[in-house]
């Protein structure tokens, strides 16, 4: 008997603290403390920052700058390119490949060269190919940062040797480093190799090059991006991972030695351990199919992905249609007729733009004029017919006449 009650009272214990474990809200997960002066944490997709710590601070990037370098080579170059290595590339301090003047490599070498080892040599080398000067490939770093939304960014150099003009912040980093990784399938080879083989003029081997980034060897799904260092700068680092399809990247500056990479990695962690990602819609999925005044109904589908990182455990999100109630033909394939809204705990937190799937002609008889010249030609084409009887019988009688008065007779 006192066991039986005994059962009892653990069982409504368990239940009593699982149910309102269930019911309180779990606590925010607490961010990581990182050395680095400035850091963020960025949800390669969406954009959307997870952590930030002096985000907006201008600081030095060191060789980091070289993914700004990288993105223009990819953009204005091809790999298959032969780049003359000039006189300033020898010439450079810092890290670099050993370049001599006259060395002809391909421009996918000299990124291999630029990017796993650093190499200042192979950035000035580059530089002069894209815009036939140092001075000139800066202007064109300078508005591509404009253009992606870096706006407290700016450059002098394409490697990142220091200077007091030449600055830029954490966040500005990511979303270059995040332009990089969207929009060019060789950058994110490139800087996901650990080791690659270039020539070497002169030499009977060729040049080991070995990624810098020692991430790649200790996280798991590390597939990036650049590391760098000065003496003014401190370390920095663009770190990205992916991990079942999502990718994340953080961007730390200014910390010390191997700190940076305890830095990167805590907020790489502190992202895949606490949010998740969630792909709510797929780009062409019917929404609803909607009635179309003067024509034929039309599906209305998504223009476009739509995936939202939230934090574990968080409340669901609610997806809102706003669709106009009345849409006239005609209607072109791919115009916007409405939008999909997203929002979680009553916040927006994103959209997508719904379109036609396809095109809706308006019918021809909705037009206004296309009854009055209905009615227009069910009287003229009777009254043309009957007109035009009355001339063929007119014609035929009259070659009858004129007939029988030439020849007296009548025609047979």
């Amino acid at each position: 008997m006192k066991r039986s009650i005994c059962r009892k009272l653990i069982i409504v214990s368990l239940l009593f603290i699982l149910t309102t474990g269930r019911a309180a809200a779990a606590p925010s997960p607490s961010p990581p403390s990182i050395v680095g002066l400035a850091g963020v944490l960025m949800d390669v997709k969406t954009g959307r920052v997870l952590y930030e710590k002096n985000a907006h601070l201008k600081l030095e990037p060191a060789s980091t700058t070289k993914i700004m370098t990288a993105v223009l080579a990819l953009e204005k170059g091809n790999l298959s390119d032969i780049v003359i290595t000039g006189k300033e590339p020898t010439l450079v301090d810092g890290s670099r490949i050993y370049l001599e003047e006259g060395e002809r490599l391909t421009l996918e070498q000299m990124l291999y060269g630029m990017m796993l080892n650093s190499g200042n040599d192979a950035a000035v080398a580059i530089a002069e190919h894209i815009a036939g000067s140092v001075p000139e490939f800066v202007k064109l770093m300078n508005e591509k940062a404009k253009s992606i939304g870096a706006t407290n960014t700016n450059f002098v150099n394409p490697s990142g040797l220091p200077d007091k003009n030449h600055y830029t912040t954490a966040y500005d980093l990511a979303l270059i480093a995040r332009y990089a990784l969207l929009n060019y399938p060789e950058f994110r080879k490139i800087v996901a190799t650990k080791t690659y083989y270039i020539p070497w003029q002169g030499k009977e081997w060729d040049r080991t090059l070995i990624n810098h980034n020692k991430l790649l060897w200790n996280l798991e799904g590390a597939d990036g991006v650049k590391t760098g260092y000065t003496r003014s700068a401190g370390q920095t680092i663009v770190a990205s991972a992916t991990r079942n399809g999502w990718q994340l990247l953080a961007v730390v500056l200014k910390s010390r030695g191997r700190n940076i990479y305890s830095d990167a990695k805590a907020l790489l962690e502190y992202g895949f351990n606490n949010y998740e990602k969630k792909d709510l819609i797929k780009k062409g999925e019917v929404v609803e199919n909607l009635p179309v005044r003067f024509g034929t109904p039309v599906d209305l589908v998504t223009s476009a992905d739509f995936s939202a990182i939230v934090e574990k455990g968080s409340a669901p999100i609610e997806i809102k249609k706003n669709i106009p109630t009345h849409i006239k033909a005609p209607v072109v394939k791919g115009q916007v007729l409405g939008t999909l809204e997203f929002y979680q705990n009553g916040t927006n937190i994103g959209s997508i733009p719904l379109v036609a799937a396809s095109d809706i002609p308006r019918k021809i008889y909705t037009h206004w004029w296309f009854w009055p010249s209905l009615l227009i030609g069910l009287i003229y084409v009777p009254f043309r017919i009957s007109v035009g009887i009355r001339r063929y019988r007119r014609h035929r009688k009259y070659n009858y006449l004129d007939s029988y008065r030439y020849t007296g007779k009548k025609k047979k």
